[in-house]
This record gives structure tokens, sequence and C-alpha cells, in this order.
């Protein structure tokens, strides 16, 4: 059975500015906990876990204009995956960051959501050094 999990939170900086950070995506180490690397080539990357697991990853969708990040675990863990995050500017120098999981297993995606508020917390830490709660 397929699931689908949204996380986000509101940051009080420009969404350019978030954006720098997360549409990196060799720089997801700097902000989700538990990734100790990421190896970009081309349109694939491969996280590291820091219990040493490699997850290979497929770039799908990197769009600066739209702020847009998508990626699919290729894994074996998965039969299907597609997770996105898109930073949205509100107009008020402040962004919305939402990060999405489908997948099935449905499990991996409750997996992938928790990890994600807890990232998501930690890229406010990590770009402005305060910490915020997202909200489901």
């Amino acid at each position: 059975m397929r699931a689908s999990v949204r996380r986000q939170i509101r940051l009080p900086l420009p969404a350019k500015r978030v954006w720098e950070l997360v549409g990196d995506p060799s720089r997801l180490p700097e902000w989700f906990d538990g990734i100790v690397s990421a190896t970009v080539e081309g349109s694939s990357r491969t996280i590291v876990t820091g219990g040493g697991i490699a997850m290979p990853e497929q770039i799908v969708t990197n769009d600066s204009l739209q702020r847009r990040f998508q990626y699919r675990i290729t894994s074996p863990l998965m039969r299907e995956h597609l997770s996105t995050i898109d930073v949205i500017d509100l107009d008020d120098s402040t962004s919305l960051v939402s990060y999405s999981a489908d997948a099935d297993p449905a499990s991996m995606a409750l997996v992938i959501a928790g990890a994600a508020g807890a990232a998501l917390r930690n890229l406010c830490s990590v770009l402005e050094g305060n910490q915020m709660e997202p909200s489901a």
C-alpha cells in the first residue's frame, strides 16, 4: 500500500536564501540529521546514513525557478518513492518549506516524514540559529 505524508515549516527568511541550501543536492548533510554524505553525479545522488547505509537516489527535478527539488530513492527498500521539497516565497521576506514523501510500502513514507520533520527544524537552525516547529 502507498502512503503520502507532508511536513512543512515557515521560516523567517527569504525563499532565495533558503533555496541556496535546499536546492543544492550535495548540501543535504548540512541540514538533514542522520545523513553524513551526499555524492552527486549528474542526475544521481547517493546518500550515506550515519549507520553507514548507502542509499542511491535519482534526482527527478531541481528547478530553481519554482524552487522545487524532487528525488526518488532507488534502493530495493522501496517499491516506489517520490519526495518533493518546495520552497515557497510568501512575499513578506518569509518562506514556507514543504517536504512531502510518497512511498510504497506505506511505512516508509512515515519513516521519511518523521526524519523530514526533524530536518526542517534543523534547516531553520542552520540558516538562522533558532528552533521552529514544523506543522503536519
